[in-house]
This record gives structure tokens, C-alpha cells and sequence, in this order.
């Protein structure tokens, strides 16, 4: 899981977004700035305000300073800094707002951007002594978190790191934007955490960087990270005296905080304490000891053998594979009810010692071979007698604010008895009118003990009544599909916020680190999405999308997240001009990108040159996708080892190969595609039930990002052209993939929709009954993660815990995967139109016809 998104749940209740938009005019820090006449140059990037004196030749790289501050100092840093730079006439930049300050500093913000409150870029050895001398006599006594990968300037709030001066970013082979260095030799290389090689440290410096050895840190050698966020982390170590494991777990003060203004250190001080008293319980780490590194405070833990709940259900939870015996979900639920026995018997004893946990979860309960138990992350824990207990808690787990003391423990596990048969019980956060709905889809698919389930719903069941929902499309007995898609596009266009200009409609949290024009993530996708899916064009919505890239272009080439993405949309929308300026901004970027996916590769950016060379008959894009095949073409005789499928895999390449083939009928791009297909193959792996899906990590997946999904989308496209290619063979077990009972997420890229669309493709090509009655089933269980809003269709993104419009994780996404299996739309832009609705079970289903797709009426 990516704890990320948790630090994007507080702003908003239905959407992820980042907090305190808007209010930097009520609150600015940039108001307050005075001194730079007009010889400065000012402005915002981003987060901070820059200002640059004109007379200042400010050079790439070089040595600069940050000032951190606790949120209670920031504004006297401010008071004192920014006047010093003024009058030295210093280039620097700072944070805009308290607010902006604040989040930075959040838990789970960015753990190397944590406790920067300034930067200044002094140029020169000379001027950069001078800069650290006077500010540590203007801020001596000032406390301040330390700041990850920078070295400390005695023992006040300033750092040093070798960086750049001016942004530089390249492209790695993952094709994410990392920020560079130039080394003496000319050649632009990533950043490197420390400094660099070739950098030279100042004489006065010296002594700085020798005393940052930790001396305690030295008795424990770390051997693998358990967890790691800006407030700490954990991490599992030998200890060098006797080699014996230890659990480190690290909190880092003045930072991490949370929705209290509580830092780590704070909570981590709460956790010795609940462990001490804790002391003897079993299920439960022995507290062994507390030392200090590098200022940050450190728990010294017992091991506790194991893995995750979350973990042991994705190896162990029968809905994921297609068809299992109905002894083998006996078997589950035998188990589980055994291990919810532990976890219960851990709880109790916790409770007899007059505390609560505060915060059950399946990440906070580690199961060991033997299915035993422990309880870990002690936190948010509390004497059972407090009536205030500590804020925060995982979103799905926390309990309504009218429970107290124990009450907050039962509640949290009666969602994880929940959550054991049906693992999406976030969506209830969103959603309580679906607890009945959940506990019917557990009751039809697992014989459960008398009496199990009512007693989850009387624990769950809110204890003020709730106002009645106005029922949405999926509510009907009978599903008319035409009505269901309707209700989903007026729910993304009620979404829309052109007041804002970070975004238009809300979607994932990539959006606020790659912007919100992109295709995956922002408004050409979804404008894309409406028209191609028959809802029309929005010119207002289109302004809003062209005046966005020309405020601030995307800062990569990429087709998901970059800017081909836009250039395609805008292309097709036939605001000719408007691509061409973006793509004369992105161009020379190309020559450094070795990412190869359709992502943020090139296979992506060959494929919209390709298509901008038939929209307008131009040879010059033509010849440049060419170029750009070549280059794949070169890096696919020794690709790297790497994530499979559509967008990050050499299924991407594959599809330019052919697509270059229709253009040049050069068949040596066939074999090329067939070839690249293979490098893909070479990543998966045999499940039980004999499907053929992507190893990643300790899992396999079958989703269209990542998965297996992605590949047969590949297949069926160059099968369809040539039916002889050699990975024909491996169709069937790519197939048999799509067909799992259980999905997490409704998602395009990584859930229910992909596998929706990536079946419809299959059954055009290859009409199939099971195929086509585990499509009806997708449908079926599409509808669980159906939420009202504003009375339309809504689905949940990533991790369930908000609503999503983009195409990558909401609603978009599913809206392109109904229309594609529907009505013959392209699931993607380069992928095959077939206008051809899919036979699904006995009855054709196109865009004006109802049918029955649930049990009992329900959808």
C-alpha cells in the first residue's frame, strides 16, 4: 500500500486532494516579503516564491543552504532570513504559506522535501562561509528537524547540500523526471543522495560532514526497511556485538506530524510507554531498549515473524482465482475463523491492561507460518478511561466519533471480519448504505458460522440515523447500461472545478506531482473519455485545458503523464497550434529518455507522432516515430529486467511496432512486436489455476498497467494482423487471467475495468462462454463499488479511500472500459475500433439495450 494517499484524505470528503487549496491569499507568507525593489525578479513555482536579483549570474549547480524550522519558529526564520538575503542580495526562495509549510511536514509528505523553510543559492565558497556564519549567530538556539540526505551546519537549523541551482531534470528508465547534475566531463547524470565524487567539499566544511557519523547507529547493522515515511521508519537490524535481530523503529522530531500537530517523537514517546505496560503480553513486541541517532529517537523492538494480514490474505484469498472449489473457500474461512480467534485473544489481553490499541488494521496485525499472531504499531494507543482519544487511525478501520475506549477496538475489528471475506470494505467510508450490500455479496459466496455476520452488522450498523440516499442506476432490478453511463459521465462533469488551476476534475493523487492536464491523470483524458464515449465536447472545459498547458506546460514527454498525451487530445480537438507549441517544448527531451513503456516511455510518444502523422499527412512525425522504433528496437536486443504489461512493459513497443507496420509494410516490425511480446512473457509466471500472470514482488497481477491484462491486449492486436505470430500460443493462459471472481479496485489501469476491457477485446476476436460469463460477473461486482454522487455514478480510485474521475483509476477509466465492450469504442487511444457489441452470456448487450446482471435483480 501506498501510505501517500492517506496524507491526501483530509481536505476533502469525497475526493483526494491536496490541503489548503485557495488559502495562501488569507494567510501568505509572500505578502509579508519586503526589501526586493524592482532590480529582483520574483515569482511562484510550485510550492515557494522565488527571488532572483538581477545582478546575480546564478550558476547550475553549486552549493546551497536550507533553513528548517519548526512550524512555532517558521515565522521569526522568516523574519530573520529573508531580510539578510535581501540586503546581501542572495538569490533564495521560500515557502508560500503556514499551510504549505504544515503539509510538508505531515506524516506521510515527502520525506526528502521534510523541514525545508528556505533555500538559498550563495555563489561561491566565499559567500556561502559568510552566508553559514552570520545566519548561525542570527538563529542560534532555534530548533529544527533534520533534514534527510543534507548535512547539518553545527547545531542550529541550517544545512548544506551540492544540488542544482536551476532546474535540471532528465528521464530515467522507469521514465519518471529525477532532478541531474553535470559532471565535470559534460555528462548529465541523476542527483545523487550524498555528494557527489567529483564535488571537492570546502575546507571549512569538513568537520561538519565528519560529525555526522552516528556513533550509536554503528552497534546495529541494518538489514532490510520494513517501512519508511517522513515521520521515521523501521527497519529490521543485526546487532553487531552478537548478531541477533533487532527492530529499529525510528521517529525523526519536529516532523511526521499529524492531524493533532503531533510529531513523531510524540507518538513515539505514546508507544513506549503502551509497551511498557504491555510488557509480558503475547502477540505483543518486547520494548528493549531507546537510543538517539543523528538527533532522531529510536525504539529498540523484539522481531516479530511474520507478514501482514494484508499480505496473507493476497496469497490466501480464494476470490482470486477463477472457479475454486468449494472446499477450498471452506478451508479459508476455517482458517481465517481461527486466526480472527488470536487476533481477538491478543486484543482481550490488551484491554485487561486498561488500553486500546487505537488503530487495528491489516497492516497492523503480522501472521507467521503457523498462522499465529502479533499485534504491532502502538501509536495511537490509549488508556481505555481517556475520553479524547488520538486523531488519525486508517481510513476503512477508524471508528465513528460516538464510540469510546474499547468501543474503538471493536469496531475496527469488526470491519477486519469484514474485510477477511470481502477486502474492500474502504469503500464504506464513503459509503455506509453498502454495509447491507457488502455483507449479502460474503453471505452468497461463503458458508459463515450462524449468527457471524449479523454480528458484524449490529457493531457497523451507525448508530444515528442516516438521512435515505437518493438510489442510483445500479439500484435498479433491472441495469440499463445506456442510463448507467449516462449517470457516470454527469457525475464527472458535476466533479469539475474550472475555478481551480491545478486541476479540473479530481482523480488520483499523481495529479498534484505531474499537474492536471495529463491523460492518465488530469483533463485530456477525461475530455477525451467524454467525446469518444458519445457525451459530447465541453469548449469551456477545453479552454480550461489549453490555458493550463500554456500557463505551465507538463514537464515530460510522456503519453500517460507528460505531454503527448495533451498534444494528442488537443490534436484530435483540432487546436492544431496548441500541440505544436507543446510539442517544439517537449521535443528535445527525446534524445535522453530511455524509458521504453507507453507510459512515459517511447513507445507512447512514437505512437502519438504516429497518429499526428496520419491525422495530418505529414511525413516529418512519420519518420520521427520511426527514428523512435529504431531506438526500441536497439534497446530490445538486451532490455532490462522490469514490470510487464501495457504501460510500463515491452507490450507498449509491440504496439508501435505495429502500428509502424500498417504505416511502412515492413514486416521486420512484426517480428520486432512478436519478440517484444516475448521480453514481456519472460516476466510472468504460472498461478495455481493455470493462468499466466506478471510476477511482481511476492505477488502475481493481472491487471492492464502491470499484468497480464496489458500483454493479451498486445496479443490480440498483433494477432488480429498476424494470426502466426509465436506468442499466439500464450493467449489462452493470458486469458484465463481476466476471469478472477474478486478485484479490489474498479480501476481502468490497475482493476475491474481493465480486465473488462481487455476480455471484450478477446471475445471480438474469439466468441468464448466462459469468458463471456465471467464478463457478466465483472459487471456484476462492478456495481459493489458503485458510490452515489450528487445523485450520479461514482467509483473509488486507488485504495478505495476517495473518489476518482481520471482515467487511470475512476470513473473515466470504467466509462471507457462500458463503452469498449459495449459499443466497439477504443479502450485506448492506438488500440484497435471495433464497432461490434460484445455477446455477453446469451444476450447481446449494446448501449440502448436493458439486461438483468445480478443476483436477485441487483447490480
Amino acid at each position: 500500500m501506498d501510505l501517500r494517499y492517506e496524507a491526501f484524505c483530509f481536505a476533502d470528503r469525497y475526493f483526494y486532494d491536496a490541503d489548503g487549496y485557495g488559502i495562501d491569499t488569507l494567510e501568505s507568507w509572500v505578502s509579508s516579503l519586503s526589501g526586493c525593489r524592482a532590480d529582483w525578479r520574483r515569482f511562484d513555482r510550485g510550492d515557494w516564491h522565488v527571488c532572483l536579483p538581477e545582478d546575480v549570474d546564478l550558476p547550475m549547480q553549486g552549493w546551497k543552504v536550507h533553513v528548517a524550522a519548526t512550524g512555532a519558529d517558521a515565522a521569526a526564520v522568516l523574519d530573520a532570513v529573508r531580510p539578510y538575503c535581501v540586503s546581501a542580495r542572495l538569490p533564495f526562495k521560500f515557502l508560500r504559506s503556514p499551510r504549505i509549510f504544515a503539509n510538508r511536514n505531515a506524516k506521510y509528505a515527502d520525506r526528502l522535501a521534510s523541514g525545508k523553510l528556505i533555500t538559498i543559492y550563495p555563489v561561491g565558497d566565499n559567500v556561502l562561509k559568510r552566508v553559514l556564519e552570520d545566519l548561525s549567530t542570527r538563529l542560534a538556539g532555534l530548533r529544527a528537524p533534520h533534514i534527510p540526505g543534507d548535512v547539518r551546519y553545527r547545531e542550529g537549523p541550517l544545512y548544506i547540500r551540492f544540488g542544482g541551482f536551476v532546474e535540471r531534470m532528465i528521464t530515467d528508465a522507469r521514465g519518471a523526471r529525477i532532478p541531474a547534475l553535470q559532471r565535470p566531463d559534460g555528462v548529465v547524470v541523476p542527483e545523487p543522495p550524498g555528494v557527489p565524487d567529483w564535488v571537492e567539499i570546502p575546507a571549512f566544511l569538513k568537520q561538519h560532514f565528519h560529525a555526522q557519523q552516528p556513533r550509536e547507529a554503528a552497534r546495529y547493522q541494518v538489514t532490510k526497511v520494513l517501512q519508511q515515511t517522513n515521520a521515521g521508519g523501521v527497519y529490521l537490524a543485526n546487532q553487531r556485538a552478537d548478531g541477533s535481530q533487532i527492530v529499529l523503529k525510528e521517529a525523526r522530531p519536529y516532523t511526521g506530524l499529524d492531524q493533532d500537530g503531533a510529531d513523531a517523537v510524540t507518538r513515539l514517546d505514546r508507544e513506549a510507554r503502551t509497551l511498557l505496560r504491555l510488557a509480558g503480553v503475547p502477540g505483543v513486541p518486547e520494548l528493549h531498549g531507546r537510543i538517539s541517532v543523528s538527533g532522531n529517537e529510536v525504539l529498540l523492538l523484539s522481531p516479530v515473524p511474520g507478514v501482514p494480514l494484508s499480505r496473507w490474505l493476497a496469497r490466501n484469498y480464494p476470490l482470486t482465482q477463477r472457479e475454486q472449489a468449494k472446499t477450498d473457500r471452506s478451508r479459508y474461512v476455517e482458517r481465517v475463523l481461527a486466526l480472527l480467534a488470536r487476533v481477538e485473544r491478543v486484543l482481550s489481553d490488551v484491554h485487561r491492561r486498561g488500553l486500546v490499541h487505537g488503530d487495528l488494521n491489516d497492516r497492523n496485525i503480522v501472521v507467521d507460518e503457523d498462522d499465529s499472531v502479533s499485534l504491532v504499531d502502538f501509536e495511537l494507543s490509549f488508556p481505555a478511561a481517556d475520553r479524547r482519544r488520538p486523531s488519525g487511525a486508517t481510513p476503512g478501520y477508524r471508528a465513528p466519533a460516538d464510540r469510546t475506549g474499547f468501543e474503538v477496538d471493536r469496531y475496527a475489528f469488526a470491519v477486519l471480519r469484514l474485510w477477511m471475506f470481502l477486502p474492500m470494505t474502504t469503500v464504506l467510508d464513503l459509503a455506509p448504505d453498502k454495509l447491507a450490500d457488502f455483507v449479502r455479496q460474503v453471505r452468497k459466496r461463503f458458508d459463515l458460522p450462524l449468527g457471524y455476520l449479523e454480528e458484524v452488522l449490529a457493531e457497523l450498523r451507525p448508530r444515528a440515523p442516516r438521512s435515505a440516499r437518493r438510489r442510483i442506476a445500479f439500484d435498479q432490478p433491472e441495469v440499463n447500461w445506456t442510463s448507467v453511463r449516462r449517470s457516470i459521465a454527469d457525475g464527472v462533469l458535476a466533479s469539475a472545478t474550472p475555478h481551480r488551476k491545478d486541476r479540473l476534475f479530481p482523480g488520483d493523487i499523481q495529479q498534484f506531482a505531474v499537474g492536471g492536464t495529463s491523460f492518465g491523470h488530469g483533463a485530456a483524458g477525461v475530455l477525451h473519455t467524454l467525446e469518444v464515449c458519445g457525451f459530447g465536447r465541453f469548449p469551456a472545459h477545453e479552454k480550461w485545458l489549453i490555458d493550463a498547458v500554456r500557463r505551465q506546460p507538463p514537464a515530460t514527454a510522456g503519453f500517460w503523464d507528460g505531454a503527448h498525451g495533451a498534444i494528442h487530445v488537443l490534436d484530435n480537438f483540432g487546436y492544431h497550434d496548441d500541440a505544436d507549441e507543446l510539442i517544439d517544448k517537449v521535443d528535445p527531451q527525446l534524445t535522453s529518455i530511455t524509458a521504453h513503456g507507453l507510459r512515459a516511455g517511447l513507445a507512447g510518444i512514437g505512437l502519438s507522432l504516429l497518429h499526428l502523422a496520419a491525422n495530418r499527412q505529414d511525413a516529418g512525425h512519420l519518420w520521427h516515430a520511426i527514428e523512435l522504433g529504431d531506438r526500441l528496437t536497439t534497446m530490445l536486443e538486451n532490455p532490462a529486467r522490469g514490470r510487464a504489461g501495457l504501460m510500463h512493459g515491452w507490450s507498449g513497443p509491440a504496439l508501435l511496432f505495429l502500428r509502424l507496420f500498417e504505416r511502412t509494410r515492413d514486416r521486420g516490425w512484426l517480428d520486432h512486436a512478436d519478440l517484444a511480446i516475448r521480453r514481456d512473457l519472460m516476466e510472468c509466471a504460472r498461478t495455481p489455476d493455470g493462468s499466466l500472470q506478471v510476477r511482481d514482488r511476492q505477488n502475481t497481477l493481472p491487471y492492464l498497467e502491470v499484468g497480464s491484462a496489458g500483454i493479451a491486449i498486445a496479443v490480440e492486436e498483433l494477432l488480429t494482423t498476424w494470426p502466426g505470430a509465436s506468442v499466439a500460443s500464450e493467449l489462452p493462459k493470458l486469458r484465463r487471467a481476466l476471469l478472477a471472481e474478486f478485484v479490489i479496485q474498479p480501476g481502468l489501469m490497475l482493476g475491474r475495468a481493465g480486465l473488462i476491457g481487455a476480455l471484450a477485446a478477446g471475445l471480438r476476436r474469439d466468441p468464448d462462454p466462459l469468458a463471456s460469463r465471467a464478463l457478466d460477473q465483472h459487471l456484476e461486482w462492478l456495481a459493489l463499488h458503485a458510490v452515489a454522487y450528487q445523485g450520479h455514478v461514482a467509483f473509488p480510485g486507488t485504495h478505495l479511500f476517495r473518489l476518482s474521475m481520471d482515467v487511470a483509476t475512476g470513473s473515466a477509466g470504467v466509462l471507457l472500459a462500458l463503452a469498449s465492450a459495449m459499443d466497439g469504442v477504443q479502450l485506448l487511444p492506438f488500440l484497435s475500433d471495433n464497432s461490434a457489441p460484445v455477446v455477453f452470456g446469451l444476450e447481446s448487450v449494446s448501449s440502448g439495450r436493458s439486461v438483468r446482471v445480478g443476483p436477485g435483480g441487483r447490480a
